[in-house]
C-alpha cells in the first residue's frame, strides 16, 4: 500500500489520511479516516501539523463545490470540532468505564476460580461440603442469568496455569451452559442442575492418569477407553455425595453422547439423550475446540464456532448450537477482527441486546497497551470488517493485544428494574 507525506493544505474530500499525532492530540475518534467535508479540512489545519500521511490507494476524491466563504466555514469548523470533541470525551469515558466493568467481572471470575478449587480438592474427602458449595456457587451464577434483562459476557484475560485447565475448563462450560439453558427456555431449576450438572461433568477425570490427559500425540486404543471411562468414574464419585442432584447425573453421564448414537458411554440417540446433558454437549464441544489439549491445535473463538456449526451436524442438537451462536454473537469474546477503518483489535464482551457491535481492545501504537481503548461499535459509525487468525497478526500487535491460549468467559447482567 503506497503512502506520501502530504501538507495539511493539500488535503481535499475524499483523502484517506492519517495523523501523525497522539490521539489525544486532536478531536477526531481515530488517527486514520477518509476525509467528508470542508470543516474537516479546516479543522486539521488548525492542528500546527507539518504533514499528515496520505494514502492513495484508498481515496477517493470526486469533483465538489467550492468551500463554503471562509467566516462561515471557520464557524462551521469550529461548531463540528466542538461537536467531535465532545464525543470523542463521551467516547473515552465510556471506554472508562467498559474496562471498569471489566475488572469488575475479573475480581468476580476469580472468586469464583477460587471456590472451583475448593470444590474440586474436597470432591474426595468431604463430598458432602463439596456439593453445598458447589450449589451455592452455581445458584450465585444462576441468578444472575435468570434475573438480567440482558448479559454482557466478558473474555477473562488471566492466564492459567497448565494444571488448573481442568477448573477453567469446567467453570466455562458451566457459565456459558447456564446462559445457553434459559435462551432455550429451561426452567430457572433446570438452568441451575444443567450449571450444576455442568460444573461437576469432567469430576470423573480425577480418577484417570495426568499423563493421559495431557498426553498431546494420539492416544493409545487402551488409553482413549480409559479416557472415555471418566464419564462412569464421575457417577461413582457423585454416588458417594448422597446430596448431588439425580436429576442432574445424565449431565455426567451422558455429556459426551450424540444424536446419530456414536458417542458414549451407552451410544445412545437423540430422543434418549436428556434435554440438559443435550447443552453442556455443545458448550463442552465447543469450550474443547478453544482448548485441546496440544495448544497449537486451538481455534479461535469465532473459528470453534464455525466449525461446530459445519462439522458436527447430526451429532450436536441444531437448535442448541443454534441458540450457541445466537448467544455468543458472530463474533465470540477473544475474536480477533479488523474493522471497518482498518484498526485491528480483540472482542473483549458481547452484549446480547446487540450481538453485532461488541465491545473490542484496539490496537494503537502510540497508546500504552494498559490504556488501550475499550471502544463500543455502533451501527452506521463502526463495525468489523473481517476476522484475522492470530497466527496473522504482527509481532507487536499480537504482544499488545495478547490473545489468550485460555479463553475464559464471565457474565455481568444487567438487572430489570
Amino acid at each position: 500500500m503506497s503512502v506520501a507525506k502530504i501538507s495539511p493544505s493539500q488535503v481535499k474530500i475524499g483523502y484517506f489520511i492519517q495523523l501523525p499525532v497522539n490521539w489525544m492530540k486532536h478531536p477526531f475518534l481515530t488517527n486514520k479516516f477518509k476525509v467528508e467535508n470542508h470543516e474537516q479540512i479546516a479543522i486539521i489545519q488548525t492542528l500546527d501539523l507539518e504533514f499528515v500521511y496520505f494514502f492513495p490507494d484508498k481515496s477517493s476524491v470526486a469533483v465538489s463545490d467550492e468551500a463554503a466563504p471562509a467566516e462561515e466555514l471557520a464557524q462551521h469548523a469550529s461548531e463540528l470540532r466542538y461537536k467531535l470533541e465532545r464525543e470523542k470525551n463521551e467516547r473515552i469515558e465510556q471506554a472508562k468505564e467498559q474496562r471498569r466493568q471489566l475488572q469488575r467481572t475479573e475480581k468476580a471470575f476469580e472468586q469464583s476460580m477460587v471456590q472451583v478449587r475448593n470444590v474440586m480438592s474436597k470432591i474426595g474427602s468431604r463430598p458432602l461440603q463439596a456439593v453445598d458449595e458447589a450449589t451455592e456457587l452455581v445458584h450465585q451464577i444462576a441468578d444472575t442469568i435468570i434475573n438480567a434483562d440482558s448479559l454482557v459476557l466478558h473474555l477473562i484475560s488471566q492466564a492459567s496455569k497448565e494444571q488448573e485447565s481442568i477448573y477453567f475448563h469446567v467453570l466455562n462450560v458451566s457459565v456459558l451452559s447456564m446462559m445457553l439453558a434459559k435462551n432455550l427456555g429451561m426452567t430457572a431449576e433446570q438452568v441451575k442442575l444443567t450449571g450444576l450438572g455442568a460444573l461437576f461433568h469432567d469430576i470423573g477425570k480425577l480418577k484417570i492418569p495426568t499423563q493421559i490427559l495431557r498426553k498431546t500425540e494420539p492416544l493409545t486404543a487402551p488409553e482413549a477407553n480409559l479416557l472415555k471411562m471418566h464419564t462412569r468414574y464421575g457417577i461413582e464419585l457423585l454416588k458417594l455425595t448422597e446430596s448431588f442432584p439425580k436429576a442432574a447425573w445424565p449431565v455426567v453421564e451422558q455429556h459426551h453422547e450424540y444424536l446419530d448414537g456414536s458417542g458414549y458411554p451407552l451410544g445412545i440417540k437423540d430422543a434418549e439423550i436428556d434435554a440438559m446433558a443435550k447443552v453442556v454437549a455443545v458448550v463442552n464441544e465447543f469450550d474443547n475446540l478453544c482448548h485441546p489439549v496440544d495448544v497449537s491445535k486451538a481455534r479461535s473463538p469465532h473459528h470453534a464456532m464455525s466449525f461446530l456449526f459445519k462439522s458436527m451436524k447430526g451429532k450436536l442438537g441444531a437448535n442448541e448450537m443454534g441458540q450457541l451462536i445466537k448467544m455468543m454473537g458472530v463474533y465470540p469474546p477473544g475474536t480477533i477482527v479488523q474493522l471497518s477503518d482498518d484498526r485491528v483489535g480483540l472482542v473483549m464482551s458481547v452484549n446480547s441486546d446487540q450481538l453485532l457491535y461488541p465491545n473490542v481492545l484496539v490496537y494503537d501504537s502510540q497508546i500504552p497497551r494498559l490504556e488501550a481503548p475499550v471502544i463500543s461499535l455502533q451501527e452506521g459509525k463502526l463495525s468489523i470488517a473481517k476476522v484475522l487468525k492470530p497466527s496473522a497478526l504482527p509481532q507487536a500487535v499480537y504482544e499488545y493485544l495478547n490473545p489468550r491460549a485460555q479463553v475464559s468467559y464471565f457474565i455481568q447482567g444487567n438487572e430489570r428494574k
